[in-house]
């Protein structure tokens, strides 16, 4: 009997070893499980500040957009105020010119091609 009981000792001793291994193997899976529902659950928890944080930069540069823009508006109708201004000067000394009987020299080509097309 003690060669059975030798037996079911060593059989019953590979088994622990075996049930071992895979406690062993199903416990690195649970915390490899928990240590991913962790890093989810920290991000899930990070998403609605960052987002907060990528409106805020947007806000910013939305308003910045729109203040060069009307910086540039401003300037642009400035400028179409002056050269509108100057071609009405331009225009009265060419008829002063030629009202004291001096020919003018001819516009300049851009000038010409904005008097035909308008552009």
């Amino acid at each position: 009997m003690s060669i059975w009981a030798g037996l079911v000792a060593a059989f019953g001793t590979v088994g622990m070893v075996i049930a071992g291994w895979f406690a062993a193997r199903a416990t690195r899976a649970a915390a490899a499980a928990t240590a991913e529902a962790t890093a989810a659950a920290a991000q899930a928890q990070a998403a609605p500040a960052q987002r907060a944080t990528d409106l805020a930069v947007l806000q910013a540069t939305v308003e910045r957009v729109d203040k060069e823009n009307g910086e540039l508006r401003t300037r642009q109708s400035r400028l179409e105020s002056i050269l509108r201004a100057f071609s009405w000067s331009a225009d009265r000394w060419r008829r002063q010119m030629e009202q004291a009987g001096i020919e003018p020299e001819p516009p300049h080509p851009l000038v010409e091609e904005y008097n035909r097309t308008g552009v």
